[in-house]
């Protein structure tokens, strides 16, 4: 007996020793790297920022509204500097001129992406906008997304020379809206806007991808649309999973969810391609995904073969152009409706603008934007106030620079905070009011261009958000329609909750207190 004793205290002494050992190696490990990766050339500094703790490093600090956090640390390290998250470092952007600098004047440096855990899940790894890749096949075929979805947004209707395919999707879609809000009204006292909205948005994308529209109550879209916080939730930056090998490894029911979204929506996309490629037919090119089955079709021979796209990669560019016109859309909605209740004498001003400029015999269009300034102060400073697109995807760097003095090593993960930006009190006076009229001339008669170009959203540079320009002309359009037409309020005695939920987009609380108004008696307009 007392052998045994001796036995089981001597490998209890030799387990303890062990870990101390293994613990040991580790952090000597682990402090050769730091050393390692802070050799900087001579003459040249690594950027500052927080210490943080062996093995964690800031990922403590970082774990809850992360833009809040780095903005803050931002005003004691600078616009550049750099955290860790587990034991990788990652350079911080903020300041407009030093984004400017990195993205757009050093924007071959710092154009790439960076190899993230949550990444290699998008479209199977193959995603434009999230792929590491950032070569000339991959400029081609961005550019040919890029000319795709700008085709089929401003080519003409059918229906009506005047008016451009995008214009005759939104007004549809809003139309219905206005229909469909009134009808709940109805039945219910209040209702939730946003289960409305992203059905709409999404109809309008897939009429420009794919020749067609949705249902408000076709299942097979909704399991895709009303789910996208899962994916929203792992692609924030600054998750944890990203940065820290093992947790990749340990039961994660947002990483669970995260992947099985990705396989349906791919599953989704994969399906409307086949069909495509069934009904392909090269004398009637009947949207966006006709035009790529085209390009992956044609036979001659080009001295540029990076554009020419194989039949498996197809799916990959309806994907990005599926959410580059979507979730930015939906949100900026979203955000807008919560911001008219919250301040009912600016929707009274656009309505009067509105009233005055195209009163009520006709729709918005888009050519109205210049003669509805107070409109487009509105939509800027929303984009500014909410800045619901806290940090771009992140970036990495494609080769050794030096921003701002500082060496930036290649293959370093960049997080560029644009909510810092939009409440950078060296750009705007009082950053935390919302106050459209900042956008505005003295007269308030035209919007200050360069004021608006400070807003920073759909990120900068060569890895700007293909899907930006449409992005703006549905959100004026839908907004311009529904406010012609609507007026939106709260039940009395509720109020909104505008707190955001961070994610790769800030989505605001649900709230199901909505109310709707007819402004006018329905009719015909042109």
């Amino acid at each position: 007996m007392k052998a045994a004793v001796t036995l089981v205290g001597s490998q209890g002494i030799v387990s303890a020793t062990e870990v101390l050992l293994a613990a040991a190696v580790f952090c000597l490990v682990f402090l050769l790297i730091q050393s390692l990766q802070q050799h900087v050339p001579q003459g040249l500094k690594s950027p500052p920022g927080p210490r943080g703790f062996p093995i964690l490093g800031n990922v403590l600090e970082l774990r809850k509204d992360t833009h809040l956090v780095l903005t803050r640390l931002s005003q004691q390290y600078g616009d550049v500097m750099q955290v860790r998250i587990g034991s990788r470092p990652v350079l911080v952007l903020s300041g407009l001129d030093t984004i400017r600098q990195a993205l757009v004047k050093q924007g071959e440096d710092f154009m790439g992406r960076p190899d993230l855990y949550s990444f290699r899940y998008v479209t199977d790894g193959q995603s434009l906008a999230f792929s590491p890749d950032s070569g000339e096949v991959w400029k081609a075929r961005r550019k040919l997304a890029q000319n795709a979805l700008k085709t089929f947004s401003i080519a003409p209707s059918p229906t009506s020379s005047s008016t451009c395919l995008l214009e005759e999707h939104v007004s549809k879609e809003a139309d219905y809206l206005v229909t469909k809000f009134l009808e709940v009204m109805e039945k219910e006292k209040s209702f939730d806007p946003s289960q409305y909205l992203v059905v709409s948005v999404a109809n309008v994308i897939c009429a420009i991808c794919f020749g067609k529209r949705y249902d408000h109550s076709d299942q097979e879209l909704l399991n895709i649309v009303n789910e996208t916080h899962k994916f929203n939730d792992v692609a924030a930056s600054g998750n944890p999973a990203d940065f820290i090998p093992v947790l990749q490894y340990l039961p994660s029911q947002a990483m669970d969810l995260f992947k099985d979204f990705n396989k349906r929506f791919l599953h989704f996309l994969q399906k409307i391609v086949k069909e495509h490629y069934e009904t392909f037919d090269q004398n009637n090119i009947r949207d966006i995904t006709d035009s790529l089955i085209e390009q992956c079709l044609e036979k001659k021979v080009e001295a540029n073969t990076a554009t020419q796209i194989p039949k498996e990669k197809i799916v990959n560019l309806v994907n990005d152009l599926f959410g580059a016109g979507f979730d930015t859309v939906t949100t900026g909605l979203s955000w807008s409706l919560l911001y008219l209740v919250t301040y009912p004498d600016i929707q009274k001003r656009i309505q009067e603008e509105l009233d005055q400029t195209i009163g009520r015999e006709r729709r918005p269009r888009l050519s109205d934007r210049g003669t509805l300034p107070y409109l487009e102060a509105f939509i800027l400073e929303m984009f500014r106030h909410s800045s619901f697109l806290p940090f771009t995807i992140p970036h990495s760097t494609t080769r050794d620079t030096v921003l701002n003095g500082y060496y930036i090593p290649k293959d370093l993960c960049v997080f560029v905070n644009q909510w810092q930006v939009n409440h950078d009190e060296k750009l705007w006076k009082d950053p935390q009011t919302f106050n459209p009229e900042r956008f505005l001339n003295a007269e308030g008669t035209e919007v200050n261009k360069v004021a608006g170009e400070k807003v920073l959203v759909f990120g900068l540079g060569k890895r700007r958000c293909i899907g930006e320009p449409i992005a703006r002309w549905q959100v004026f359009l839908f907004l311009s329609t529904l406010l012609q037409q609507l007026e939106f309020s709260v039940c009395d005695g509720k109020e909104v909750d505008m707190t955001p939920l961070f994610g790769l987009t800030l989505k605001h609380r649900r709230c199901e207190h909505f109310q709707v108004k007819q402004r006018f008696p329905l009719q015909s307009m042109s």
